[in-house]
């Protein structure tokens, strides 16, 4: 086969397990194919700067430390759409001709793009407007890309969030409190309900289901008249007020981000159950550190298999665990499509059957 010139970038946020999947990428298309990889730095501005913004990798670089190491090396963005481009005089341009035109000055014959669901709805956009061969990789800790049961970062900070309800229980029962625990996940609450289950919580709120602050004052009474002294609520930060309304916070440099959910309900239920509460918002604690074992293995898999699709001329494809197993679907099938949690799966059917409070199940739609 002759030899290629693959690129690689990660784009969106980060999160543990990207520096596992670049490793995979290096090893499988240097030692499987003896082509050559070059990293992308900062995402797609790598290919936008001039000079352009790259390293060429080698197997030296891919050790087994670069498995275990957080966050990504070659950088990431998760703002600055190359067909919005904000500009410093405040207006925007459209500069994805200068990402065309980057990929093609550094003659490569192929992009492996690692990305969550608008990252990769954007460069899958971009790659089709000039010709780019791509294929995606899917990372995201709040694991709503379609059409892949994991993505990569998802499992770690699972991880996280549960250890910190773990962490939180004792102190709750010491002071006799009512913990809020608020967990990222913007518009699906995954985090939220499996670190809920796997944590004992009593109350978990997810943005799928709608909720009332009755019920919840309801359930920690239930829980006081069966004898314990405290509560555990995760909520996660995407979640509405009572009455539907986003709660936000305003980010330096103007940008506006989910946040401050978990005060909201520690001021409404306060007086509601007359006990204290406490709140503490986990933030990018859940992105960083090192990956667990699941998310190596998953990024290793994802990484290899990226490789060989672009040895098979599979292009416009995303790489996805289903069933156990690594699999591959076409990137047009996961363009604008969320992967909420199921109000009727068997995750929310498991939370229920412990007795957890998870909204009122008669305002979701079936």
């Amino acid at each position: 086969m002759a030899e290629k010139r693959i690129g690689i970038l990660t784009s969106g946020g980060d999160c543990a397990g990207l520096n596992a999947a670049l490793r995979a990428v290096v090893h499988r298309a240097i030692r499987g194919y003896g082509w050559r990889v070059f990293g992308i730095r900062d995402g797609s501005l790598g290919l936008m700067n001039r000079p352009l913004s790259y390293v060429e990798f080698d197997l030296s670089v891919a050790s087994g430390e670069m498995l275990r190491q957080g966050g990504t090396i070659l950088g990431t963005i998760n703002k600055g759409d190359p067909f919005a481009y904000p500009m410093p005089d405040g207006s925007k341009k459209d500069r994805s001709q200068d990402f065309v035109e980057g990929y093609r000055e550094l003659g490569l014959d192929a992009l492996i793009v690692i990305g969550g669901d608008g990252s990769m709805r954007i460069l899958n956009k971009l790659c089709k407007m000039g010709c780019v061969p791509m294929v995606g990789i899917p990372k995201t800790i709040d694991n709503d890309v379609a059409h892949t049961d994991y993505a990569i970062g998802y499992v770690t900070a699972l991880g996280v969030a549960t250890e910190a309800i773990d962490r939180l229980a004792p102190t709750a029962a010491s002071h006799h409190r009512v913990m809020i625990l608020e967990v990222m996940g913007r518009d699906v609450g995954h985090i939220a309900l499996s670190s809920g289950i796997g944590g004992g919580a009593d109350v978990i709120l997810i943005p799928e289901i709608p909720y009332n602050l009755e019920g919840i004052a309801a359930k920690i009474e239930e829980v006081r008249e069966e004898g314990r002294n405290h509560a555990l609520v995760v909520v996660a930060e995407g979640c509405k007020t009572e009455d539907g309304r986003p709660v936000s916070q305003v980010q330096t440099g103007g940008e506006v981000r989910y946040g401050g959910i978990g005060q909201y309900l520690a001021a409404k239920l306060a007086p509601m159950v007359d006990a204290e509460t406490r709140v503490t918002v986990l933030g990018h604690v859940q992105r960083g550190g090192t990956p667990n074992m699941r998310d190596r293995l998953i990024a290793s898999a994802f990484g290899v298999h990226a490789v060989d699709l672009i040895a098979q001329g599979k292009m416009d494809r995303m790489v996805a665990w289903q069933h156990g197993s690594v699999v591959d679907v076409p990137l047009a099938e996961i363009a604008g499509i969320t992967r909420a949690v199921d109000p009727y799966g068997a995750l929310a059917h498991t939370a229920r059957g412990l007795g957890i409070y998870i909204g009122e199940m008669n305002s979701c739609a079936v």
